[in-house]
């Protein structure tokens, strides 16, 4: 990862304003997301997939693992492996028949409970709560020159 970009998010407003940044720029490819409980990992995804053009509800698969997506004709897999105890879970659960499909979009949420199961990330996002917890920091790491230009342009220019 060469890039970073560190960001406040201090309403939903600029969740969203990320996750429609992000959208133009990054639309194939593993995303890991970081963040203790409630920091708002799945309302980001939530506003990613809209905005990448899906038009319903948008769950955490916290019980199902994972909710598969067909957004515009590209497949996007939101993976939550919070429940897991063992990373080779995920290959129980068939995690290689998902990361066969070419040209996909994965998101994991607790990335870490996946071990070397799941692929490298293109994109780690970390959000981190404040004491208050009335906002939030995303720390956001990548490779990708395009995404770098993108987000300084949307948010140090705003």
């Amino acid at each position: 990862m060469q890039y970073s970009f560190n960001l406040a998010l201090n309403n939903e407003n600029d969740t969203q304003n990320l996750a429609q940044v992000l959208a133009q720029h990054f639309s194939t490819g593993v995303v890991y997301l970081i963040g203790d409980l409630g920091a708002g990992k799945t309302t980001l995804t939530r506003y990613f997939l809209h905005s990448l053009g899906h038009q319903g509800a948008v769950k955490s698969p916290t019980y199902t693992l994972v909710e598969p997506y067909n957004i515009n004709g590209k497949n996007i897999f939101h993976f939550d492996l919070y429940r897991l105890n063992d990373p080779y879970e995920v290959e129980l659960m068939g995690i290689r028949d998902y990361l066969e499909t070419p040209n996909a979009l994965f998101l994991f949420e607790w990335p870490s409970k996946g071990g070397d199961e799941i692929p490298p990330a293109d994109l780690i996002i970390n959000i981190e709560k404040s004491e208050d917890e009335l906002t939030r920091t995303a720390s956001l790491s990548f490779g990708s020159p395009a995404l770098n230009q993108a987000l300084e342009s949307h948010f140090n220019n705003a």
